[in-house]
């Protein structure tokens, strides 16, 4: 059964909605727009937290509703609603409409349907028995506990989601995703000598419950965050000061989306408050960075087959060799720009409004070996994995916490510190990348994107790299 069947029957069906009718109502409501959608939701949602040997919370609901959307140049008229009945869409339509009022637009281009199919799972949630979950979460504790004597304390939590969307434009456009999306996440606690210190790991994607549930996988997840707690327990205090920083692969990339991918997002670039604003063509980074946001790899968190008004996914170029080429772009803003959409347009669920977001955002491989680069610098910070950070789009600054990092001395990686924090500016930082590796790799699939309010998974990744000279905020006095 293809997505478009499993959604007519999920929204049609069960609800007992006649389909001619709604897009009669939408054709009429859409007329003299730029643009616009119905938007239709159905999602499954689970989670279960393991503590200390005891199930701490568990959960699972679903939820459906609709938003409806009629856009008039940059004026954005929206209604929504959980009741999933004919009555409230014809409503919903006919109040949101009157933001057109006087308004002479034209619906733009049709978008072209995919055959492209990303997520190798379409199960619901229900389909792996609880039972099988918890007993994993229950091994999860039992293996970590017995792997080192030092383990105080082991928390594990399985989260998923089963979305079902349906989207309708004008002149009966259809089409459909289906969006599985599942996380595992480790945390353990360490003690040393009266010393207590914690590591955590965590894996996801848009695969199946049954992938993250085999024992290679969060047996995997469970030796990194142990790795991370042991650690952390040898840390010494970071000096702080101006120094080369090296980032390692992979989850780093984190610092690349918050200080410069939402800069190269089309709203703010619109409205000129990005910091990349007019930069269009420009030299902004390094010669050899080269930024990427691409939705399509298969089975990623980031990835969407569709994004939520429909059109294909993409892999856009937005940084070629330290030039700005491109952008994120939804389909108001990049219409009022002159521009095409690049599948971008994302919204958390059907009671918010789509607008410009990342997908899976990362730097391109270079051509150093990551040894080499290490080797490059005298004294300096090598920052493996991080936690929270701050940035702010106009001006570019940001601050972020390492939640794992090494000093670099002559060449060579030494101890392990706590406390580091970096501080710069993202254009700034990326015109000081001297030396990109050749290791480039995704996150393990975890992350989440705020703006506005709404958040939606999302990818990161980079290579190795150096950065000559950043701002290192320490705890060593």
């Amino acid at each position: 059964m293809d997505n478009l069947s499993i959604t007519d029957k999920i929204f049609f069906e069960k609800n007992d909605l006649n389909k001619e009718n709604i897009i009669k109502v939408i054709n009429e409501g859409l007329v003299g727009c730029d643009d616009g959608e119905l938007f239709l939701e159905y999602c499954q949602n689970e989670n279960i937290t393991f503590d200390d040997g005891h199930i701490r919370g568990s959960s699972f609901e679903s939820s459906k509703g609709f938003g409806f959307r009629a856009l008039c140049g940059e004026i954005i008229g929206y209604s929504h609603s959980s009741d999933l009945n004919e009555k409230s869409i014809i409503n919903a339509i006919k109040k949101i409409t009157t933001v057109k009022k006087g308004y002479k637009g034209r619906i733009g281009d049709q978008i072209i349907k995919t055959n492209q199919s990303l997520y190798s799972n379409k199960n619901e949630l229900p389909l792996i028995p609880y039972e099988r979950k918890v007993s994993t979460l229950k091994e999860i504790d039992k293996y970590a506990r017995n792997l080192n004597s030092n383990v105080k304390q082991v928390s594990a939590g399985l989260s998923a989601e089963w979305q079902a969307i349906q989207i309708i434009k004008n002149d009966g456009y259809v089409t459909s995703d289906i969006r599985p999306l599942i996380r595992l996440n480790i945390s353990i606690v360490v003690e040393k000598d009266g010393r207590m210190e914690v590591g955590s790991y965590g894996t996801g994607g848009r695969g199946s419950y049954l992938h993250f549930l085999k024992k290679e996988i969060w047996k995997n997840s469970v030796d990194e965050a142990l790795r991370q707690a042991l650690v952390n327990l040898d840390s010494i205090d970071t000096p702080g000061g101006e120094m080369p920083v090296v980032l390692g692969p992979g989850w780093p990339g984190i610092l690349l989306h918050e200080a410069i991918g939402h800069g190269l997002e089309g709203d703010f670039n619109r409205k000129k408050t990005s910091a990349f604003s007019e930069l269009m063509g420009k030299q902004v980074a390094s010669s050899g960075v080269t930024v990427v946001d691409d939705g399509t790899i298969p089975d990623r968190r980031g990835s969407l087959t569709i994004d939520d008004e429909g059109t294909p996914s993409a892999s856009t170029t937005l940084i070629e060799n330290g030039i700005l080429v491109g952008l994120i772009q939804d389909r108001q803003n990049s219409r009022l720009m002159g521009k095409k959409s690049t599948g971008n347009g994302r919204r958390e669920s059907y009671a918010h409004t789509p607008m410009p977001r990342m997908t899976n955002t990362y730097m391109a491989a270079g051509g150093h070996n990551p040894l080499e680069i290490i080797n490059s610098v005298k004294k300096g910070l090598y920052a493996v994995n991080f936690g929270g950070g701050q940035v702010d789009i106009t001006s570019g600054k940001f601050v972020f916490s390492a939640t794992e990092a090494y000093l670099i001395e002559d060449g060579k990686v030494t101890s392990p510190v706590k406390g580091a924090t970096l501080i710069g500016n993202g254009p700034d930082c990326l015109t000081k990348v001297s030396m990109i590796g050749n290791d480039m790799s995704l996150d393990p699939g975890i992350g989440t994107c705020g703006k506005e309010g709404q958040g939606v998974p999302v990818g990161v990744g980079q290579p190795t790299l150096k950065i000559d000279s950043l701002t290192v905020g320490g705890t060593a006095v």
